[in-house]
């Protein structure tokens, strides 16, 4: 295809440093991406020309923010195809849109012996939330089981639902072994009971198109910084009808219409669930950062990343006694791998002084690594930056970590 992989990593200033004398190869874009240079500028912008905070200001510095805030709410409702603008929250980013709904939904729709469902592939920031909420509702957390090439056993998935269950919270894409759930199935068969779906979008707005209408998903939440965007902004994007139903997360600030000792109202969508100063500079940064995926394009952007991953599985598969964690066709971003019976910790510490960014370790995934009875992986995950010289580079320190430890 037509990619100038070149011309693109231009635009993102740390690509060009060096790590222990060596080019800087990154493969950590699953924990964050690195910036584009228009994003950075965006940033510096606003603090250096347009500081001030917004909604409440009749000053022109103050206007002139808050116009260009609403207007990157917009450009999010269109990116992912929300119905309304009132249906984007901005929130830290995903760990805090999942506490939100898990507190906010919870409160208002969760009861003494309800049920929570989610699955054996979630982070972390999607499992300790809902438990927390069952906890404190003295509800019941139920987990979907995994097939054997470690993708969501969906039969298993219908013979949980029952009348009980208030919500699914499922993620889009594994974070450590980057299989890609059938949502849309899973929405479906959800609905079929009347039950809203939460999904953990972290993982998959970098890598393909999101439409949560087309998806007819409830809540999806993600992250800024691991699409390009500034770190400490994201958004929950939640269906009007339970937004309205459910209580504000926080209180103070924009999220209140009017407020006496005896009484406060709460102000509308979307305001009702920002409370506090608005991280303005941020929301910038990350329409910015929504900007320049679009101008690449999106489609563009996935069938250039199909083909590196593909070529990154089977020069890795090629390596004696490396073993990828995870079958199956359906995986995208991340490729989660052994090296004979060197500890991931090991293998990392050596492929870093070669310069090469990798994560190991359970990736806030840990109950997946007791299920696969493993102590972690070394995880290489791509972005549109990333190239087959790249990759090629990192089998050779493979091969040389393979000798230091024959």
């Amino acid at each position: 295809m037509n990619w100038d992989v070149n011309k693109i990593r231009e635009d993102f200033p740390l690509l060009s440093r060096k790590v222990y004398d060596r080019p800087l190869i990154y493969f950590d874009n699953a924990a964050t991406t690195q910036k584009p240079l228009a994003v950075i500028k965006a940033l510096d912008e606003y603090y250096m020309f347009q500081n001030s905070n917004i909604h409440r200001g009749v000053h022109y510095l103050s206007q002139q923010a808050t116009t260009a805030y609403e207007e990157a709410r917009e450009d999010i409702t269109s990116f992912i195809n929300a119905d309304s603008s009132r249906e984007i929250i901005f929130t830290r980013g995903t760990t805090e849109s999942i506490n939100l709904i898990a507190s906010s939904f919870g409160k208002k729709f969760v009861g003494e012996g309800d049920e929570v469902i989610i699955s054996s592939l979630e982070h972390h920031s999607n499992i300790v939330p809902w438990q927390m909420l069952c906890d404190d509702r003295k509800a019941i957390l139920r987990v979907i089981p995994l097939r054997d090439n470690l993708e969501l056993d969906i039969d298993a998935f219908r013979e949980l639902l029952n009348k009980k269950t208030k919500i699914v919270a499922i993620t889009h894409v594994s974070n450590a072994i980057g299989v890609i759930n059938p949502l849309k199935e899973i929405i479906k068969i959800a609905h079929e009971y009347d039950v809203p779906v939460a999904v953990d979008g972290a993982q998959a707005i970098p890598h393909m198109l999101v439409d949560v209408r087309d998806l007819d998903c409830d809540f999806y939440s993600f992250s800024a910084h691991k699409m390009y965007g500034p770190m400490g902004i994201g958004v929950m994007y939640g269906k009007e009808k339970y937004l309205e139903a459910m209580p504000p997360y926080q209180g103070g600030g924009e999220m209140i219409k009017s407020v006496s000792f005896e009484k406060t109202t709460y102000n509308e969508l979307p305001f009702k669930f920002e409370a506090g100063t608005p991280n303005v500079g941020d929301v910038l940064g990350f329409r910015v950062a929504v900007s320049y995926l679009e101008s690449l394009g999106r489609e563009r952007i996935a069938e250039y990343e199909k083909e590196l991953y593909g070529y990154a599985v089977n020069s890795l598969l090629s390596v004696d006694g490396l073993q990828i964690i995870g079958g199956g066709d359906k995986k995208t971003g991340v490729i989660s791998f052994l090296l004979d019976k060197i500890h991931p910790y090991d293998a990392g510490t050596i492929i870093d002084r070669f310069g090469i960014a990798v994560r190991t370790g359970h990736h806030c995934a840990q109950p997946l690594m007791d299920l696969c009875e493993i102590p972690g992986t070394v995880r290489v995950s791509l972005a549109f930056y990333n190239t087959r010289q790249e990759i090629d580079e990192l089998m050779k320190v493979l091969y040389k970590v393979k000798e230091m430890f024959a």
